[in-house]
């Protein structure tokens, strides 16, 4: 017992309670470490002094009730719930800080934030107060139904992002393909949608209602590197293996590329007038495709010129030229058959 008097514990607990929250103000939220030992200190002070005074948090006894202190002693149980909560969701932060992935874990933080929050608001009504909690609860159910009945996409985006944020699809940074052909890096989610990033510099916002039920294909796990098959199509005036060696020597001159896994060439069919290849290659990322196969694509160009290879003409071009040496009108035209090649 601090005394025989209950006033001096409730005194203490509101002068720490009071204390911590404007230090807690003052550090800011720039220390999350540092706020939660002010918040553990002056709820391990707030806990001794309600334990030493024989005080208890969760109701007020007789003798209580019958003070005149009545409002120091509800005001000092407030101030502990409410520390109280302060400290859980201190520990949530770090523990989400410690992970490294405090921009990923957003939603899934402001959800046990909330319950938190409502757990304590609860306890405060029900232990401080006195107040009936079954009536409330009941009541707040049937407010809830009425809300959700009201706000159906939006509790469908809202609850759509928290299983894409507990199934760990992405996280911010991924290079994601969508099943429409959509392409973007993950700059942004948040409780309603998830935006994209796409190569153009523009920002694609996506409902996470409409984004969980797409196809979707993570480019950058398990690592950024992404393959690239290019068709090239040569003019059979040379034997395959020197079309394949020349074409290797493309690959591996160009910078841009990953040179591990090492690139390939495969030869994928040859007919009277052309064979075609496929370059197979790596990039570091997919936001490098772009210049690498200009980079691919110039290089074989040169290597062509320099080493008396021509590239096919494509099978349109052909029935055109035999078209017009056929006289034929250019709306008959049409692609030539392997037999009249």
């Amino acid at each position: 017992m601090l005394g025989e008097h209950h006033s001096l514990p409730f005194v203490l607990i509101n002068l720490l309670g009071l204390a911590g929250i404007v230090i807690w103000h003052i550090q800011g939220r720039s220390r999350p470490t540092g706020r939660l030992i002010v918040q553990i200190l002056f709820f391990a002070g707030m806990s001794l002094v309600l334990g030493l005074g024989g005080v208890s948090p969760y109701r007020l006894d007789d003798a209580e009730l019958r003070e005149a202190g009545i409002l120091l002693a509800k005001s000092a149980r407030v101030l502990w719930w409410l520390h109280l909560a302060w400290t859980l969701i201190g520990f949530v932060q770090i523990y989400i800080t410690l992970n490294h992935k405090p921009r990923e874990a957003h939603l899934l933080q402001d959800l046990i934030v909330g319950v938190v929050y409502l757990g304590v608001a609860l306890a405060v009504i029900g232990f401080v107060f006195g107040a009936p909690i079954s009536p409330l609860v009941a009541t707040s159910g049937v407010v809830a139904i009425i809300i959700g009945l009201a706000l159906q996409n939006t509790l469908a985006d809202v609850f759509s992002g928290i299983a894409l944020t507990l199934g760990r699809a992405y996280v911010i940074g991924d290079w994601i393909q969508l099943g429409d052909g959509t392409e973007g890096r993950i700059a942004e989610t948040n409780w309603r949608s998830t935006n994209l990033l796409t190569g153009g510099h523009n920002v694609v916002v996506l409902p996470n209602s409409v984004l969980a039920k797409q196809g979707m294909t993570n480019l950058s796990r398990p690592d950024e590197t992404h393959w690239i098959a290019l068709a090239v199509h040569v003019a059979a005036t040379q034997p395959p293996s020197v079309v394949e060696d020349l074409m290797l020597a493309v690959l591996r001159s160009c910078e841009r590329i990953v040179k591990i896994p090492p690139p390939s060439v495969a030869l994928k069919a040859i007919d009277a007038m052309a064979i075609e290849v496929e370059l197979q290659f790596c990039v570091a990322s997919p936001a490098s495709r772009m210049l690498a196969k200009n980079e691919v694509i110039d290089r074989v160009y040169r290597h062509c010129k320099t080493n008396g290879l021509s590239l096919a003409m494509p099978p349109e071009s052909l029935s055109w030229v035999t078209a017009i040496a056929r006289g034929e009108p250019a709306a008959i035209i049409r692609p030539l058959s392997s037999s009249e090649v």
